[in-house]
């Protein structure tokens, strides 16, 4: 009996220790696993649409290079929405209010505009960047720029919409919204983008003047409502636009050079379209981990609980290994489920150990990235004064946008299940 007593109490010791390791609570270790099981699940579906839609990208390759951006404008922007409004939580400013001048209402505005904005901005990149590196196009700006602005901000509303409705609800059951606003954010702008964009692409069918013509005004339309909002009396509005923008340009630049190396290995895709299922659950978790830890981060900072230093302390590396202890098992669960759900739709894939090990592989650089961008971002943000909440995200994101899908191909490549392709 003495034996079994001694097993039993350190089966438990080594349970409290590995609770300890995932969170600082089993709520907030829970809550962050919760959000990025269902990120992962439903970024299958994107998944699965980027794969049927795979003609639509052959025939239109500045679309796939669009994409990634796309996506990740969605997260950053609503992240950093989400982001600013957990902060003003446990800072006690903020209100359940959408009357003109509250917080949420400034923040909310500044969202949309940003969100149009920048549609039109990513179009203009895509353009640019496909041009330099010799991907073919057989679409002018004007019809990019519609394609962009009408599916990005269409999916910009739906995910404002769920976002508020998460803090709104994270406020009335005391959840905190630092592990559940990054995961939640990134799994709606992967789910609701793509099937709006290869909606808004349908249009390309109609007259090329026509098209070319709406997407001009638009254009033109998102512009002027950017520069409104700038130049705004309300002081969080105009201060998140002027914030906002040069980062969100930058992570638009980094995540299309994301689509730029999806559709240079769109051959290899194409051969394996389990791929196509993978890519985006593991690019959005990746950038969902990041967005969590520089969430932890940056409202530590606003607390004064942890001290901008060059060498993280140590509730910093808690807070590093925390979000290392769950990647491991979300970016397994992505493999997994990539390769079930090829083999249920008739996909290609490399096979199931194939992708297991391509995939933690790629995992394991993704969330050394992580680390380094989540911590040095967010405090370089604090030393320059600007609010982390809204540069943290978004070079986490964007950055994984690209440090992904490179880290995907570089994976499979190595272990020889793209380049036998």
């Amino acid at each position: 009996m003495s034996s079994h007593r001694e097993l039993r109490r350190r089966l438990l010791a080594v349970g409290r220790r590995l609770v300890d390791l995932v969170g600082p609570t089993s709520d907030a270790a829970r809550q962050s696993l919760t959000a990025l099981g269902f990120n992962s699940t439903s970024s299958f579906v994107a998944g699965l649409i980027l794969a049927s839609a795979l003609s639509t990208f052959q025939r239109y390759p500045t679309l796939l290079t669009l994409v990634p951006a796309a996506i990740g404008l969605r997260g950053n922007v609503m992240g950093g929405l989400g982001n600013r409004l957990s902060t003003a939580i446990h800072t006690g400013t903020f209100s359940v209010s959408i009357r003109n001048g509250t917080l949420m209402r400034q923040n909310v505005s500044a969202s949309l505009a940003l969100s149009s904005v920048l549609s039109f901005v990513l179009a203009i990149i895509a353009s640019v960047v496909a041009s330099a590196f010799g991907i073919e196009s057989n679409l002018n700006l004007g019809q990019l720029a519609m394609v962009s602005i009408v599916g990005g901000l269409s999916a910009s509303i739906l995910v404002l919409i769920a976002t508020v409705a998460l803090t709104v609800v994270g406020v009335r059951r005391n959840w905190d919204l630092d592990n559940l606003v990054a995961p939640s954010v990134s799994t709606l702008g992967d789910v609701i983008t793509v099937p709006t964009l290869f909606l808004a692409s349908l249009a390309l069918g109609l007259p090329a003047g026509a098209i070319t013509t709406v997407g001009w005004v638009l254009a033109a339309a998102s512009v002027a409502w950017f520069v409104v909002a700038l130049r705004s009396r309300l002081p969080v509005l105009s201060q998140v636009c002027k914030e906002s923008a040069p980062i969100l340009v930058v992570a638009a630049a980094l995540s299309t050079m994301a689509g730029v190396v999806v559709t240079k290995q769109l051959s290899a895709f194409a051969l394996l379209p389990a791929l196509f299922i993978l890519q985006p659950a593991f690019v959005s978790s990746a950038g969902a981990l990041g967005g969590i830890l520089s969430s932890r981060l940056s409202t530590k900072l606003h607390l004064g609980l942890i001290d901008p230093d060059v060498v993280p302390g140590a509730d910093v590396r808690r807070d590093i290994f925390t979000i290392s202890a769950i990647g491991i098992p979300v970016f397994l669960y992505n493999a997994v489920g990539a390769q079930v759900l090829g083999r249920l739709t008739g996909q290609a894939s490399p096979g199931l150990l194939p992708m297991v090990a391509g995939t933690l592989t790629a995992g394991v650089a993704a969330l050394a990235v992580v680390a380094v961008l989540a911590y040095y971002g967010t405090i370089a943000a604090w030393r320059l004064k600007v609010d982390p909440d809204t540069y943290g995200t978004p070079t986490v994101t964007a950055s994984m946008d690209f440090v992904g899908v490179v880290a995907l191909v570089v994976a499979f490549s190595t272990f020889g299940w793209i380049a036998k392709v």
